[in-house]
């Protein structure tokens, strides 16, 4: 059986991406995978650590791998490591070294990144609402993107053309 095609969606916190994920999975019936982390963090009764973020990749790809199982052609990834080594040298100056391997093992077939022209909406998980810290972390995650190798597209606009933009992307 050939694996699913995995499109992966990165972008800053409040930009949308498990909103395009879901519509995305809808649009090709197919499944999609949500961010490991915030279930993760909702059930933490503290601030999470450093150790945290290697439990919440290891949920992350396990969740991931665990869904492609029910893809038939594409599996819609709501982050990846990415996500988590970004968080990590930005909040504690390093990054587990298995992370690092682990991105550079995982395959994508393209990237779609979520463009911070949404309006933040407030969530007590996210962190950082300021329009200036938005874009630093968009240019973090174009930086990455541009590192990958993987075909990736700045999706922008409202829910109905980032779904639009996006399927062109995918189909095209």
């Amino acid at each position: 059986m050939q694996k699913p095609e995995r499109i992966l969606i990165l972008g800053p916190e409040s930009t949308g991406k498990s909103t395009l994920a879901a519509d995305l999975a809808a649009h090709f019936r197919e499944p999609w995978v949500p961010e490991f982390a915030r279930e993760y963090l909702e059930k933490l009764n503290r601030a999470y650590e450093f150790e945290d973020l290697s439990e919440i990749a290891k949920g992350q790809i396990g969740l991931e791998d665990e869904l492609a199982v029910n893809a038939k052609k594409l599996l819609f990834v709501d982050t990846d490591l990415r996500v988590i080594k970004v968080w990590s040298e930005h909040k504690f100056d390093k990054v587990h070294d298995w992370i690092l391997e682990e991105i550079e093992r995982r395959m994508y077939s393209k990237i779609l990144i979520t463009d911070v022209d949404l309006p933040w909406e407030a969530d007590p998980l996210r962190e950082h609402p300021e329009p200036g810290m938005r874009q630093y972390f968009l240019d973090k995650y174009l930086d990455l993107a541009q590192q990958s190798g993987f075909p990736f597209q700045l999706i922008s606009g409202d829910r109905t053309i980032r779904l639009d933009r996006s399927v062109n992307f995918i189909s095209g």
